[in-house]
């Protein structure tokens, strides 16, 4: 449906573009040919598609699971052609993507749209639930049972791969130039904001433990997806939330420079700190296209995230963060949490409760040498089209659809 109303779009157009170009016909050949093409979609999704136990997805999945069956409806009436799932189960195998792929998008979902279908993916493991070996939490044992032994994970998790990320794409991914860091340790990274015990001011992780700490909760990765437009790099991750610590604000610090990763990623300037887990450092060239995605787990005024965390990313001069997607729903959800919000309730993203409220965490966010055409985020408001199918998450899914500049 999307490509037939701009081929309707085009047709109209065709008329009058041909009347002021008509000294030039190679112009007017570009502006068909860009008309022609229809916008690249870009989205990203937290889809709660975990599971406490490890292979527990799988089994959901196999069963007939309501949740995802919902998760997939949205994606069939959004139709994204790259998508970032967070907060989906990995799995070596990788079984619960081709079930979800199979099962799920490939069949017409109740509230959703036609099948929908990816021929190219990326998965890849995360920190999520691996065992460190490490006394991470401070508590004095190391790994234990349920969260004691999700805290001494490299990122928080009860079994590996739980909460991790999957990439959907209708074009090709490159998949030998993608470039993973999982495994890079924070302790690189320049002026690290390294957490300390208020009450000495001593570092709280003993130096041991922090020279060996993975930066990344979960991974952060640069997926080049070869689009008919030309390379647009998805530069994925999802950083830890800012809570669930102590006063050291050990969660906090770390979303913020999970967050940093990226911008000094994009940052065209020598950073021979910043190697891949193949041993690949340096950044993202000068010209590259890029598409950050993913939940950021920081808001730009409200929550508990520290303060500047996101602006590392929305004030970049390499990001053009001026389209911000917005709903319906969020306003109405907002309205009823009935929580004072600094910033606009209509960009929010998710909804976590009472006592948290409504947020904007979600983000898709372009390179300046990419044009934002049309964006949102699918939130229905309560007795609209669609909102039957958009509770399986507590966030929602954000889109944009661009154009090379």
């Amino acid at each position: 449906m999307r490509a037939l109303a701009w081929l309707l779009a085009v047709l109209a157009l065709a008329g009058c573009v041909r009347i002021a170009v008509h000294g030039n016909p190679e112009a007017w050949a570009d502006d068909m040919a860009d008309a022609l093409s229809p916008p690249l979609r870009v989205a990203t999704y937290n889809t709660s598609l975990y599971d406490e136990a490890a292979g527990g997805l799988v089994a959901r999945l196999r069963a007939g699971d309501a949740d995802a069956r919902n998760i997939a409806a949205v994606l069939q009436r959004v139709r994204p052609d790259i998508v970032l799932l967070n907060e989906f189960d990995y799995d070596a195998d990788g079984t619960a993507a081709d079930l979800f792929q199979r099962d799920y998008l490939g069949v017409a979902q109740p509230g959703g749209g036609d099948p929908l279908r990816y021929p190219y993916r990326y998965l890849a493991p995360v920190n999520t639930g691996v065992p460190s070996g490490l006394d991470l939490d401070g508590n004095g044992t190391v790994g234990g049972e349920q969260r004691s032994r999700g805290n001494d994970a490299w990122g928080y998790g009860l079994h590996p791969g739980q909460y991790g990320m999957l990439v959907l794409s209708r074009f090709p991914i490159d998949a030998e130039q993608v470039r993973t860091f999982q495994q890079l340790r924070w302790s690189a990274m320049p002026g690290a904001r390294q957490p300390r015990d208020p009450a000495t001011g001593q570092p709280w992780y003993p130096p041991a433990v922090w020279q060996q700490l993975r930066l990344s909760s979960k991974s952060h990765w640069d997926v080049p997806v070869q689009t008919p437009m030309g390379t647009v790099h998805l530069l994925a991750a999802h950083p830890t939330p800012p809570v669930f610590d102590g006063p050291e604000n050990r969660n906090g610090l770390r979303n913020h420079d999970e967050i940093r990763l990226w911008a000094e990623y994009i940052t065209p300037r020598p950073a021979p700190w910043l190697c891949d887990d193949r041993g690949r450092c340096g950044g993202l060239p000068a010209d590259a296209r890029f598409v950050i995605a993913g939940d950021y787990n920081a808001d730009p005024h409200d929550g508990d995230g520290e303060p500047g965390a996101i602006a590392q990313l929305l004030d970049h001069p390499r990001v053009d963060a001026g389209f911000v997607p917005r709903s319906a729903g969020a306003v109405e959800r907002a309205r009823q949490r009935g929580i004072d919000r600094k910033g606009d309730t209509a960009a929010h993203t998710g909804d976590f409760g009472p006592r948290s409220g409504t947020l904007r965490l979600d983000y898709v966010l372009p390179s300046d040498n990419l044009r934002v055409l049309d964006g949102g985020v699918f939130w229905p408001a309560a007795g609209t089209p669609g909102a039957a199918i958009i509770e399986s998450s507590d966030h929602h899914l954000v889109w944009l659809d661009l154009r090379f500049d």
